[in-house]
């Protein structure tokens, strides 16, 4: 992009090292403290002003030349559709060529002002709608280059029980960690639901925590301007007075700055807890324990952070009767697949493998494997070998059902059948049976003409084999 550096501007790594510095002095609060759960008494003002100042000149380190090459270069590799402008992705590296100078001008003296962002629902997995809202491309360029700027600042002082949206952090990390207290004997757990997160969040409360930190003015005023900028729905443009809805760069460490507070009490409180996103779970080792968490801690959500607890999905249960991050826990810290994420896993692959699909076998296979390789990937620290066959047996049969669909006619299914080993007679007798197709999958002559090997020859991944070659020494039992 060539960005020139600012004659007479402080160097930008400078600028983001004391800014982290500051933050980490200052601890996980902001007013003091030296790590996790600690609460001092605050700092005096003189140093607390001198230390805020360090943060007072980061739109510099914004409009820094490598900052905006690397936030365009992400901004191109996440691609992602146009928004309420039209513009693509594609069509960025030009724009910038002809207004980069006045972009970076509206950065520095903070007039720039966002466009709205263009709403999009998508099905939840358990059902409903979740609301997205997508940024223009340029509007996302300028998100990823604030986000960039303000992560290396925030996210060192979050809790380590904090999961979601973390360079280096991962569901595994958080069901490693949940997994280690449920061994420890602690396995009732106090599930949180937030409804509707993304869209309840308090602006003037988000605001006063990111300036806590931050102080730069021209910053905090784009930031909250990406925050109000309005949606467009069916070509209305709603004014939005709460909410970072997904789809920009910058909503997930807004999102986790927010529920920051909530970490930071838990840990106060002494609980073991882990976070992912808005999915929070507190593990006690009583019920009646885990009543008494969950009417603090939504005590404390609803009055200090004006967040909503859903109650009809909001629970104390034991471990094994909940899900975490789609697993679920078992006594002693076992992991299995989630029930509701194996109907899920099987409604992907009846919609992939629907009979009317018009599309060959082969590209069949070939998404079906896409999904499955990522799936049994993410499943793959899970005590679910004989779950993975069964589901394994199942899709073969989807599979059978769909070939002999394609063959149509009574002839050409007997002429496939006997062309793949099925002796003639008995390949008549299928062909003219009249039974449904799936009945017909099931039977002998179908699994004789394709049997695994064909499905192998196919090119067909085995869910069990990516499994254990995934567990090459460890966990290959379970359900």
């Amino acid at each position: 992009m060539g960005v020139k550096r600012q004659q007479g501007s402080a160097d930008q790594g400078d600028l983001l090292d004391e800014a982290l510095k500051a933050a980490l002095r200052h601890g996980v609060t902001g007013e003091g403290g030296t790590g996790p759960g600690t609460t001092e008494e605050p700092q005096a003002p003189t140093a607390w002003d001198h230390e805020r100042a360090l943060t007072q000149h980061l739109m510099e380190a914004v409009i820094g030349s490598a900052n905006l090459n690397l936030a365009y270069k992400r901004v191109k590799a996440n691609d992602g559709a146009p928004g309420v402008d039209g513009m693509t992705v594609k069509a960025l590296l030009g724009w910038i060529a002809v207004n980069r100078e006045a972009l970076i001008a509206s950065l520095l003296d903070g007039s720039y002002k966002p466009q709205p962002v263009r709403g999009v629902s998508i099905p939840k997995p358990g059902g409903g709608e979740r609301q997205l809202g997508i940024p223009t491309v340029v509007d996302r360029l300028v998100q990823q280059a604030i986000t960039q700027v303000l992560e290396p600042i925030l996210d060192p002082t979050f809790s380590a029980s904090s999961f979601g949206f973390r360079a280096g952090r991962s569901a595994h990390d958080a069901l490693r960690q949940a997994r280690g207290y449920v061994a420890d004997g602690y396995e009732i757990v106090v599930d949180l639901d937030l409804e509707k997160f993304f869209d309840r969040v308090n602006h003037d409360i988000l605001m006063s925590r990111l300036a806590r930190r931050i102080g730069d003015k021209r910053l905090l005023r784009i930031v909250r301007r990406f925050l109000q900028a309005g949606m467009m729905l069916n070509g209305v443009c709603n004014e939005r007075h709460e909410g970072t809805p997904q789809g920009g760069p910058m909503s997930p460490l807004l999102a986790n700055l927010l529920l920051d507070d909530l970490d930071k009490e838990l840990e106060r409180r002494g609980h073991r807890f882990c976070r992912y996103a808005d999915d929070c779970n507190i593990y006690v080792r009583s019920q009646a324990a885990g009543e008494r968490v969950m009417a603090s801690v939504t005590a404390f959500l609803e009055g200090k952070l004006r967040l909503k607890v859903n109650q009809k999905k909001s629970a104390v249960a034991p471990v094994g009767e909940r899900q975490f991050l789609g697993h679920r826990l078992g006594k002693r810290g076992g992991l299995g697949i989630g029930r509701r994420s194996l109907d899920r896993a099987k409604d992907r692959l009846r919609d992939i493998t629907r009979r009317n699909r018009g599309i060959s076998l082969g590209q069949m296979v070939a998404e079906v494997n896409r999904f499955v390789v990522g799936w049994v990937a993410y499943y793959r620290d899970a005590q679910c070998r004989s779950t993975l066959g069964e589901l394994d047996g199942w899709l073969r049969r989807k599979l059978r059902c769909v070939r002999l669909k394609q063959c149509k006619g009574a002839a050409t299914v007997a002429a496939f059948l006997r062309e793949n080993g099925v002796r003639e007679r008995p390949a008549r007798q299928l062909a003219s049976s009249g039974k449904g197709w799936w009945r017909l999958s099931l039977s002998e002559q179908a699994k004789r003409a394709m049997p695994n090997d064909w499905f192998h020859a196919l090119g067909l991944v085995s869910l069990v084999d990516r499994f254990v070659a995934l567990n090459p020494v460890g966990n290959r039992r379970g359900t």
